[in-house]
């Protein structure tokens, strides 16, 4: 069942808001664009620093023994990758002969959820109707319930186990007869379920465990003597805690295992005797990759720079919105002044994020443009021409041509007598 909860905001307490929003705003358009510029920067130098690579790049074509000619340089290599380690779960007796294991915990919680409606109140307050749902499912995380609006579901999340998740990584990994760095290590996935196969001890003493969380414990000595374990059940890679797998309650907990077995990769990296390290261009960008399966120098080098373009949009889009975020928060005063009479407040609303938005659309192509210009003139500069008739664009299309002074009618010339 929702409840719902009415909360109301003077006009004074919005104009408030409002002139805090004001430095907000500052901070967020000197972030986006302090962003803009410095991903720009780093995009230049990503992809000057890959061009300059792919030039002295080789191919190193046997990876089975350490060929003290290619130390220093930066090489391209595939093969399969290995290692002897053994990771531990103490907690469930797991041992794995992998390059990771994780073990990932689900909780079955009551979620809270909630949804707002605000009205406009002629003066300039407002009304807010707050209705929150309750639904039950599984979260990755635990929830606190003791602070629901639902008085009736505080406090009922429990966990029948206190297991978190973990995740291991082998330390000792050979590419050959080379040893991997750490960073590369952590690069090789393909995640492969585990075969679990718990031992009577460990899941005694999780059931009892639940049993102490369920108030449950002499129904579970007595099952347990006859070796019917009431909260333990095993499925695949999955350890389900709770009574019923099919039926999952409050506190149920659902565990699931998985592992990183040795397999082909190409690396992409500068030899340091018997290991690899980071190739560090002149202008301060490094390149150490690795790539699950076989792949060639040409299609890594391609990746890196798909890599790159990919994250300079993201980072532009990101820098947009910031800009256009702090423009709204700074000119936000002006709609909240204007909202004692709310329908034209909504009016001005919309026109000011309009042009607020063509605003920081300009701002972040301008900043974008200077950055070039400082990284890459000639584009820099052609591109900060465009965004300046884009505004002179806009800002003809927007003028009035005003009306025009009437002309007084010509008197005619009177006749000849």
């Amino acid at each position: 069942m929702a409840v719902q909860v009415t909360t109301k905001t003077s006009y004074g307490q919005r104009l408030g808001s409002s002139f805090r929003g004001i430095g907000s705003g500052f901070l967020l358009l000197i972030v986006g664009t302090v962003l803009l510029w410095w991903n720009e920067g780093r995009a230049v130098k990503t992809a000057r620093m890959l061009n300059r690579a792919e030039k002295v790049a080789v191919e190193m074509p046997d990876i089975n023994s350490v060929n003290p000619e290619f130390d220093g340089k930066l090489v391209h290599a595939t093969g399969k990758v290995a290692t002897s380690d053994v990771l531990i779960d103490n907690l469930f007796g797991i041992q794995e002969n992998a390059i990771k294991l994780d073990r990932d915990v689900e909780y079955y919680q009551v979620q809270e959820t909630s949804s707002s409606t605000t009205k406009e109140k002629l003066g300039g307050g407002t009304e807010t109707v707050t209705t929150y749902d309750y639904k039950n499912g599984w979260s990755s995380t635990r929830i606190n319930s003791s602070e629901f609006k639902d008085e009736k579901y505080r406090g009922v999340n429990i966990v029948l186990s206190d297991v978190e998740d973990q995740a291991w990584v082998a330390e000792n990994v050979t590419f050959g007869a080379y040893r991997l760095p750490s960073e590369l290590i952590r690069s090789i996935s393909g995640d492969k379920p585990v075969e679990l196969s718990l031992s009577e001890d460990v899941v005694k003493s999780m059931n009892k465990v639940a049993a102490t969380v369920k108030k449950d414990t002499a129904v579970l000595l007595a099952q347990a003597a006859l070796k019917d374990y009431k909260y333990v059940h095993v499925n695949n890679n999955v350890v389900y805690i709770g009574a019923d797998p099919m039926n999952p309650q409050i506190g149920d907990v659902r565990i699931t295992f998985t592992k990183v077995l040795p397999g082909d990769v190409s690396v992409l990296a500068k030899v340091a005797g018997d290991t690899f390290t980071k190739h560090t261009d002149k202008n301060g960008k490094s390149l150490e990759t690795l790539s699950m399966g076989i792949k060639g120098m040409d299609e890594m080098f391609s990746s890196e720079r798909s890599t790159n373009k990919m994250w300079t949009w993201l980072l532009r889009i990101l820098g947009f919105f910031l800009v256009a975020g702090g423009l709204k928060g700074i000119f936000q005063i002006v709609i909240t002044i204007l909202k004692v009479i709310p329908f034209i407040a909504n009016i001005v609303n919309l026109a000011t994020n309009i042009v607020l938005n063509v605003v920081a659309f300009a701002w972040t192509v301008i900043v974008i443009a200077l950055a070039w210009v400082y990284y890459r003139p000639v584009l820099g500069i052609l591109l900060l021409a465009v965004a300046i008739g884009a505004l002179i664009f806009f800002a003809g299309k927007g003028k009035d041509k005003g009306p025009q002074e009437p002309q007084a009618p010509e008197t005619p010339a009177p006749a000849a007598e």
